[in-house]
């Protein structure tokens, strides 16, 4: 089974924040994304707003027909905007004020009454529950632990690692096939926990077919490159481009 693509928009919001204009859409990307093939829309509401905004969510959640998926922070202000907006998956995350972007994932481990917390609320509300993690064993089981119905695993550290990769005996190709590794034992645990398992966090179109290939990753969430690709070809070519990237492997 071909894995899904979700693509996360919240760098159309970057742009337009920047000027405070009312351009570019996330609607008419989100729009142009899903008509493109892309099997949903996923979007960071970040405690400081710097992106993505409350309406956005809302005016989101009206009009996104494949798949909204809500990344945000486990902490109250951001459930109550979940549960008053029913997307259909919210993504617990790691958020740093001070963070560019977000810098790996969730210690669920770490955190476990307020994350189980967080999970059984979205669950009571219908909505499917993620957690952001590293590819990580004690993660996994802690995701487990906490009754979440999916983990997307972080692919920072293995996307990281193909920058590096100088050929089949260097050493960042050596890194790769490290983080690649304990991608798919990580996706094999979870799956054997009866998660669904998603991916995403710094992907590109070279790098996301080996990622692909572990059969037990059903979802990807990409953003960043699938949007500075835009700005050469166009967000539909991007967002097919990646789709075949995905489909290829």
């Amino acid at each position: 089974m071909t894995a899904r693509l979700n693509v996360n928009i919240d760098h159309v919001a970057t742009v337009r924040q920047a000027r405070r204009a009312p351009e570019p859409s996330v609607i008419a990307a989100a729009m142009i994304c899903e008509l493109a093939g892309a099997d949903g829309i996923t979007v960071h509401l970040r405690g400081d707003r710097r992106h993505i905004q409350d309406s956005d969510v809302r005016l989101l959640r009206e009009s996104v027909i494949t798949y909204l998926n809500l990344e945000m922070a486990a902490t109250e202000e951001m459930l109550k905007v979940a549960l008053d907006s029913r997307p259909n998956a919210v993504t617990l995350v790691a958020e740093n004020p001070n963070e560019i972007t977000t810098e790996g994932g969730l210690d669920v481990k770490a955190n476990l009454s307020i994350v189980r917390a967080g999970v059984n609320r979205l669950r009571e509300g219908g909505i499917l529950s993620s957690l952001f993690i590293d590819p990580d064993m004690p993660q996994i089981e802690a995701a487990h632990e906490v009754n979440a119905q999916q983990v997307e695993l972080c692919t920072s550290a293995y996307a990281h690692a193909t920058l590096g990769a100088t050929g089949i005996h260097g050493e960042g190709s050596l890194r790769a096939k490290h983080e690649l590794r304990r991608l798919r034992e990580a996706a094999t645990l979870a799956s054997q926990y009866g998660l669904h398992v998603a991916a995403g966090h710094g992907l590109t179109y070279r790098n996301v077919g080996h990622v692909a290939e572990i059969s037990e990753i059903t979802e990807f969430n990409i953003g960043h490159n699938i949007v500075a690709r835009a700005v050469f070809v166009g967000l539909d070519q991007a967002v097919r481009e990646m789709l075949s990237a995905i489909r290829t492997a």
